[in-house]
């Protein structure tokens, strides 16, 4: 014990202790060069000791002048700053927002030295400017929705029914579905699509911002708290939507549910409520019962959300909207890329069909961007344009359009490409199967496993044979 109070012994002491507090500090000596850079303060600043150590402080920041630094103030005019926000940029030009103290260091009636204790915020700053770029405009409308199924026309008109009025909304529907699109659809039906459309991911915030970024702050509510108003002050008059709303903790759902019921907020530090009028519409990607099972979602929110309550079905109930989703997604990207794409092959339509779509359309749509981002300039996507892992699930010699080749396809023939010869296979087996059914259309898709605008999809392809026929419906 003797040992640990001489000097040997202190130094290394004292420098493990200021690198496991969990504030940055750094102190420049008499000549304005940086002698202490603890971890904290390396980690704030993205910059090693050894960028910072024995350097002149314009050295490493980008300051304009002497008069920009705090410790240059402290150190040469005696400055004194307590609690106070600061932005700034490293050498590297990486942006630094922190609440620091900084102080002059003395020796007697001598300055020689200055102090800086720093806490990050910078993390804080950057949620909260992305949060007002959340104020969006809603530009998705009710003709925006593609699909002709009858499925998804009766959710669209219980949509449009929603318009009407300004009570909740929930929308429950799988990742992909376009819960924001219908979201975006009934605020701009309604009679407050003059006023801001806000959108919120509910699961995309740290649980310690959320409560802010919702309700807002008042200055000095905590350290670097400013006066803010929340998404709801900012969606006043309007709409605010909240994605994956049972990510949400058990007390912020109660406050919550106290904000709509109440029609008022309070700020985090403040002692007065204000009055809000917004409509909310809430989404949940699980079934909201098994959520209520499962404690994420409260009941008593649930029925005070859920009065209209929308299920957005997936694309995998409502399989013949493909046809149409497809032909939007490549016109969509054949003007982005400046391509030419006609289609996709009947191979890849086939699959598709298969296809359960655990993403739904917006699995379908990054599918046709990612194999036109393969495809040549006027090629249909084929096969080979699809992501590994749907072709895993569908190796080629596998793939549905191949089973049950009929013989005669199968005898010695010249080559051909595949492409041709996966047309005559399909081409013969649909007309095979036709034929069993004397024609009708209806009756062939349900033995294909295919819809029927499926089908009437490929015999719109093999046109130039099908017109020898007489189909019947």
């Amino acid at each position: 014990m003797q040992k640990i109070n001489s000097l040997p012994y202190l130094d290394p002491i004292y420098h493990q202790l200021l690198d496991a507090i969990d504030v940055g500090i750094h102190v420049i000596n008499q000549e304005g060069h940086s002698v202490i850079y603890n971890q904290k303060m390396s980690e704030i600043e993205d910059m090693a000791k050894e960028d910072v150590i024995h350097k002149q402080i314009m050295d490493i920041f980008l300051f304009k002048d002497e008069n920009e630094s705090r410790l240059l103030q402290a150190l040469n005019k005696g400055s004194v700053r307590r609690n106070a926000k600061q932005t700034y940029f490293n050498f590297k030009g990486q942006e630094i927002t922190t609440i620091n103290h900084t102080f002059p260091l003395y020796y007697g009636n001598e300055i020689i030295g200055a102090v800086e204790i720093a806490k990050d915020i910078t993390k804080i700053e950057r949620l909260t400017r992305e949060t007002a770029r959340d104020k969006q405009e809603a530009k998705y409308t009710f003709d925006k929705i593609i699909g002709e199924s009858e499925l998804i026309k009766e959710v669209i008109g219980s949509a449009k029914k929603a318009t009407r009025t300004t009570s909740s909304v929930l929308l429950t529907g799988e990742t992909g579905t376009g819960k924001e699109l219908f979201a975006q659809s009934i605020h701009n039906g309604s009679d407050r699509s003059a006023k801001p459309f806000i959108s919120q991911n509910c699961a995309a915030l740290p649980e310690s911002l959320i409560e802010g970024i919702l309700f807002g702050t008042v200055r000095g509510a905590f350290t670097g708290a400013t006066e803010h108003p929340g998404l709801f002050e900012q969606a006043h008059g309007g709409t605010l939507m909240l994605d994956e709303i049972n990510s949400l903790s058990a007390p912020l759902q109660a406050k919550l549910l106290r904000a709509i019921q109440e029609k008022t907020i309070r700020r985090i530090g403040d002692t007065k409520d204000r009055s809000i009028d917004v409509r909310i519409i809430a989404t949940i990607n699980d079934d909201p019962l098994k959520s209520i099972e499962k404690n994420e979602l409260r009941k008593d929110l649930y029925y005070r959300l859920s009065v209209v309550s929308i299920l957005i079905p997936p694309l995998r109930d409502r399989k013949e909207d493909l046809p149409i989703l497809i032909d939007h997604f490549i016109e969509k990207y054949n003007h982005r890329f400046q391509l030419q794409v006609p289609d996709v092959s009947d191979q890849v339509m086939n699959l598709f069909t298969q296809y359960d779509w655990p993403g739904n359309v917006r699995e379908l749509e990054h599918m046709i961007e990612g194999a036109m981002n393969l495809i040549h300039y006027d090629e249909e996507i084929d096969y080979s344009h699809l992501p590994m892992h749907v072709r895993t699930k569908f190796p080629i010699e596998e793939t549905p359009s191949q089973h049950h080749v009929p013989n005669k396809l199968l005898t010695d023939q010249p080559i051909t490409p595949l492409n041709t010869y996966m047309e005559e296979v399909e081409q013969t087996y649909i007309q095979h199967v036709l034929d069993i059914h004397d024609g009708n259309v209806t009756k062939a898709a349900k033995d294909l496993n295919l819809s029927r605008q499926s089908l009437q999809y490929r015999l719109k392809k093999f046109k130039g044979k099908a017109e020898k026929n007489n189909y019947k419906g």
